[in-house]
């Protein structure tokens, strides 16, 4: 039973760079949900007038764009997971090969943070006394032994807030009477990209202004893109 309960501790314990990934890939799931979706809208509501078929053509480019957005997400993490996983590798067997160069390697990583070079050398003894991969993985890569990002949180965030986020024009587009279409859906896009520029700021530590600038002045020229190309159909 403790060892379910351990289990379980470990398992709910993230790191902040792990809700951050999966965070992140929300985010931007959702602004491309967004644009994709309305990119489709306006080329074919401005081809055809007939409600079904902007719906089938909105729905099915939403149904595409969340699950290649995940599938995108999983095969991205999914590398990077491998790649840690061989830099951990990599650092056990010198562990065992070069144990003083990897004492070295955390102590110098002390000294250069300003800490003296004799009470740099007895903090990384004690460190790798204690745990040795721990430390050099920490040290090198600003790795958290046993945390990886998970390739099935950022495809599910993903696929969840693509779909999300397609939701916005489409309902738009498809359910409010035929002289709010165009004005609703551009102001539901507006809206919904200024918010993910809001996002991807405050979870990047960006700057919060010019990030809903930029994604409201991408979203304005995607609808004037695929409004022209519906022009040309």
């Amino acid at each position: 039973m403790k060892a379910v309960n351990v289990a379980k501790s470990k398992k709910q314990k993230k790191t902040m760079a792990e809700r951050s990934n999966t965070l992140r890939a929300g985010v931007l799931g959702s602004n491309d949900g967004i644009l994709t979706v309305v990119g489709v809208l306006f080329s074919v509501a401005v081809a055809t007038t007939n409600q079904f078929t902007i719906f089938i053509a909105g729905l099915s480019d939403l149904l595409a764009c969340a699950f290649s957005m995940a599938s995108g997400e999983y095969a991205s993490v999914s590398s990077q997971k491998d790649t840690e996983k061989a830099a951990i590798e990599k650092e056990r067997e010198l562990i065992k090969t070069d144990f003083a160069g990897e004492v070295q390697a955390v102590a110098d990583f002390y000294v250069k943070r300003g800490v003296t070079e004799n009470t740099s050398k007895e903090i990384a003894e004690e460190l790798m006394k204690k745990n040795a991969l721990a430390t050099v993985v920490k040290v090198k890569y600003d790795l958290d032994l046993g945390h990886y990002m998970s390739p099935w949180d950022a495809a599910f965030s993903s696929l969840v807030a693509a779909s999300s986020g397609g939701i916005f024009p489409l309902v738009a587009m498809t359910l409010l009477p035929v002289s709010l279409q165009w004005p609703g859906t551009i102001l539901a896009v507006t809206l919904s990209v200024a918010l993910t520029g809001f996002l991807s700021a405050k979870l990047g530590d960006g700057l919060v202004k010019t990030a809903i600038i930029r994604n409201v002045i991408v979203g304005i020229i995607t609808m004037i893109i695929h409004y022209s190309v519906g022009l040309m159909l």
